[in-house]
């Protein structure tokens, strides 16, 4: 998943507030996040190096530290310890590990392919990335409707009310998400604007995702307290 793994952030910083939302939005990432970190010192490389040739379908990467299941329980004690020293809280620790886990599992159901550790042991999610594409995109897409309409709910029910730009400003996130992989689901920029192969230096694939990520991790930590200043200041 891209966007969807957010949404479980904002449950989290809804039900515990005496976390942070920055926290849980890193903790809902961390693999991802990982997994640049990998790429770049050679651990996990990932192709095509070119964004503008690379497609959901199309992009292989082995996984090995970052999603194998074997380094979830490393990532899961570390983000415990992270939440636990941060906030001098237990429960802000382990629910920091929940949604490192609730990654693993979604994942599974939408994401690259997995293994126990490494690419020769068995693969531990469907990986429809790879296998279709098109039907991870739906289960995230559904995914991200549910869990951000109980999201809204929830704040109705607790008395929250946010402007109408503000909800919109963070549904079309998501919408961002969604209609971002579908347009890169199968066929790349280059295919689809007919660009010819060139290298201006910043159109390498790993930065360029990971300024996405950090882009929507700031945005969301941006827009999501925002409910309560008055619909004038945005």
């Amino acid at each position: 998943m891209l966007a969807g793994h957010y949404t479980t952030a904002l449950i989290v910083n809804q039900k515990f507030p005496k976390g942070s939302l920055l926290y849980f939005l890193i903790a809902s990432q961390l693999q991802d996040l990982l997994w640049f970190t990998f790429h770049i010192v050679g651990l996990e490389p990932t192709k095509p190096s070119d964004v503008l040739d690379t497609t959901l379908s199309n992009m292989t990467v082995d996984m090995l530290y970052s999603h194998d299941l074997l380094p979830q329980i490393f990532w899961l004690l570390f983000i415990f310890l992270v939440g636990k020293i941060l906030f001098k809280s237990t429960k802000i620790g382990v629910v920091g590990a929940a949604l490192v886990a609730g990654h693993f599992i979604l994942d599974f159901f939408s994401g690259h392919p997995h293994h126990v550790f490494g690419a020769e042991t068995p693969e531990v999610a469907l990986g429809l990335y790879a296998t279709n594409v098109y039907v991870a995109i739906a289960i995230e897409a559904v995914f991200s409707i549910f869990i951000l309409s109980y999201f809204f709910k929830q704040e109705a029910q607790r008395g929250v009310q946010r402007t109408s730009k503000n909800k919109a400003s963070i549904i079309g996130l998501f919408v961002f998400g969604i209609v971002f992989m579908l347009s890169i689901a199968t066929t790349s920029f280059r295919q689809l604007l007919h660009i010819p192969d060139f290298n201006l230096g910043f159109n390498s694939n790993i930065p360029t995702l990971i300024a996405t990520y950090l882009g929507m991790i700031l945005y969301l930590n941006y827009f999501v307290p925002k409910f309560h200043l008055d619909e004038n200041d945005f």
